[in-house]
């Protein structure tokens, strides 16, 4: 029952994100929102649905270890796994605005969540701030995208039709976002029942379940969306997808999980200790490699998906208190992860010399 409910969960998770970001997307043609703004709101927040409706669902459960996991895991796979794998597959230019500004946030945000768990705890003071700040975030976002309106509509006139079109389909799509919606909140009860049934059994704690399995589970919609936006050339949303989601997690998701959860949640010293220090400087390695030619690599997704797999083998070799352990966190803190930092710092202040010979 277990196995049962867990793949039944993760089926109806994917499902209803996939139809409540085909729903929203269409909607908001309506409106006229440029691909870059549908990818960091509509396809991002859509897609992460299934983590917000597992975190809070966790919240509520008193599950705290597993709503925190999900978001830190999430945001780690995210931009290594899933970046990683999009440009593997097509090398992804990266639009001016992310590199000076979305992207920034989400550091910022990263560095945020690191100080409220100074105490140990995310509280609903610090959740209220991170869903305020979320709304702020929306709201210069569709205010920018307004300016561009009119290039807007043309450009969803070819891709959906004309705007009387689109606007006939309004109540297929209004069903279709409900749907989904109704889709993530049965599917997110019954993850996380499956995945704390499987915890229990295999003697894995939840945070290990919820950084990896339940993380990686309810990013799915990202992969299939972001792979599938890179191969048919909309590659602001394949990337927007992925930073916009990561925001929507820590701002959206987090901030919501600790709104309303009984006593907030509390941070294990694991988390602290690593896995946040980890989401941040993932965050980080965003800005030189998104800086670098405005374009993500081949060379940079294979370096991508490699950290990925380091990182997930640090938590099973942690998780089972391997004798190897010691030895691969040292190699990996004091060699490979300063040593592609530096490269990545030399790569990006070359570029910057280079262009500014050019524009002289």
């Amino acid at each position: 029952m277990s196995i049962f409910f867990f793949v039944t969960g993760l089926v109806s998770l994917i499902v209803g994100a996939e139809a409540l970001v085909r729903g929203a997307s269409r909607l908001a043609a309506v409106i006229g929102i440029s691909p870059l703004v549908i990818g960091l709101t509509v396809v991002a927040f859509g897609t992460s649905s299934p983590e917000l409706a597992v975190s809070v669902n966790s919240a509520l459960s008193n599950q705290a270890s597993l709503a925190v996991g999900n978001v830190v895991g999430s945001n780690i796979f995210n931009v290594l796994f899933i970046l990683g794998l999009s440009a593997l597959i097509v090398p992804l230019v990266v639009s001016q605005q992310l590199v000076r500004f979305d992207v920034p946030i989400m550091i910022a945000i990263s560095i945020v969540v690191f100080i409220f768990s100074l105490d140990g705890n995310f509280s609903r003071t610090d959740g209220l701030m991170l869903v305020v700040g979320l709304a702020i975030y929306v709201s210069f976002l569709i205010n920018q995208s307004r300016r561009e309106n009119a290039a807007v509509k043309e450009e969803y006139a070819k891709e959906f039709g004309t705007e009387a079109s689109v606007k006939s389909s309004w109540a297929k799509n209004i069903v279709m976002v409900l749907g989904g919606l109704v889709l993530l909140v049965l599917g997110s009860r019954w993850l996380v029942n499956g995945a704390v049934s499987f915890a229990k059994y295999l003697g894995v704690s939840e945070l290990v379940i919820g950084l990896t399995i339940v993380a990686a589970g309810t990013s799915l919609p990202e992969v299939v969306t972001s792979v599938i936006a890179a191969v048919r050339g909309e590659r602001d949303i394949a990337v927007g997808n992925v930073v916009g989601s990561n925001i929507f997690n820590i701002m959206g998701v987090l901030g919501c999980a600790s709104i309303v959860a009984p006593a907030g949640i509390e941070v294990a010293p694991a988390v602290f200790r690593f896995d946040i220090p980890v989401m941040i400087v993932v965050a980080f390695a965003c800005l030189p490699i998104f800086y670098t030619g405005g374009l993500i690599s081949r060379k940079e997704g294979v370096l991508f998906l490699g950290y990925y797999a380091a990182y997930t083998l640090y938590l099973v070799l942690a998780a089972s208190d391997h004798d190897v352990l010691p030895s691969f966190s040292a190699a990996m803190l004091f060699f490979v992860i300063p040593l592609t930092m530096v490269t990545l710092i030399i790569v990006a202040l070359g570029e910057m010399r280079s262009r500014k010979s050019r524009s002289e």
